[in-house]
């Protein structure tokens, strides 16, 4: 992977970013906020989980939930719109850069605003609840989060034919993913066949991780090596789709 090649290919996407990084945070931190103040401050205030009040249960639950809006979104929206509304991508496939390059260059757009957006809403959540463990475990849980739903942000804008087809992947793989992988609530008090779908979904180990290492919890370094697999599975079916693409 040519280290210019990267650079170039995200430097530019960085440039838009910071003209407009005023109006980003605002929008991308009223949904999360939201999330917070309804479940965490407001319905949930007295009750205890996990030997956690619910509010320090939820606030991990909806970093990794804006980890993954911010970073699908921000790789993906960017990648689809240039594809199919300017057509600028296509001057990159002309150019002698590698796949990986390329791929690792529209997706680290997503891994930066999930990160700004994921660190300014925990500013905020640390207001309310200031006994968080930010160690090495959450940082790293926190990039790989970021990373993996930048790749799935990637392959899904390389894959759609429209604008639409973008919308639709949301409404059926983010939009049940935000209310069905443990964000709100335990993993525990679910059974049976259905505990076992919500494991198939990125966002529970994401969500798992980041709560266990924000609450001083024992680790689940299984959910951990499930969150690379997932980094890697969406790298590589983003680098074989541009393949197919550019031949």
């Amino acid at each position: 992977m040519g280290k210019m090649d990267f650079y170039t290919i995200l430097w530019a996407d960085l440039m838009i970013m910071r003209r407009r990084m005023t109006r980003y945070l605002v929008t991308t931190l009223v949904s999360p906020i939201l999330y917070l103040f309804a479940f965490g401050w407001g319905l949930g205030r007295d009750i205890s989980i996990e030997g956690a009040s619910y509010l320090d249960f939820v606030i991990p639950g909806i970093i990794a939930l804006t980890a993954m809006n911010s970073s699908f979104v921000g790789a993906g929206a960017r990648l689809n719109v240039d594809r199919l509304f300017f057509r600028s991508f296509d001057e990159f496939l002309m150019v002698p850069i590698s796949t990986l390059s390329l791929v690792f260059g529209k997706a680290m757009i997503g891994v930066f605003r999930g990160l700004v957006s994921s660190i300014a809403f925990l500013a905020v959540a640390l207001l309310l609840s200031p006994t968080f463990s930010l160690g090495p475990l959450f940082l790293v849980s926190l990039v790989l989060t970021c990373l993996s739903f930048s790749f799935l942000g990637v392959l899904a804008a390389l894959l759609a034919k429209s604008h639409e087809d973008m919308n639709t992947f949301s409404s059926l793989i983010l939009l049940p993913m935000t209310f069905l992988a443990g964000t709100f609530f335990s993993l525990s008090q679910v059974s049976g066949a259905l505990k076992l779908g919500l494991y198939v979904l990125p966002l529970t180990h994401s969500s798992l991780c980041l709560r266990a290492a924000a609450l001083n919890q024992p680790f689940p370094w299984t959910s951990f090596v499930v969150i690379c697999l997932f980094v890697f599975l969406f790298l590589a079916a983003s680098i074989a789709t541009l393949r197919q693409i550019s031949e």
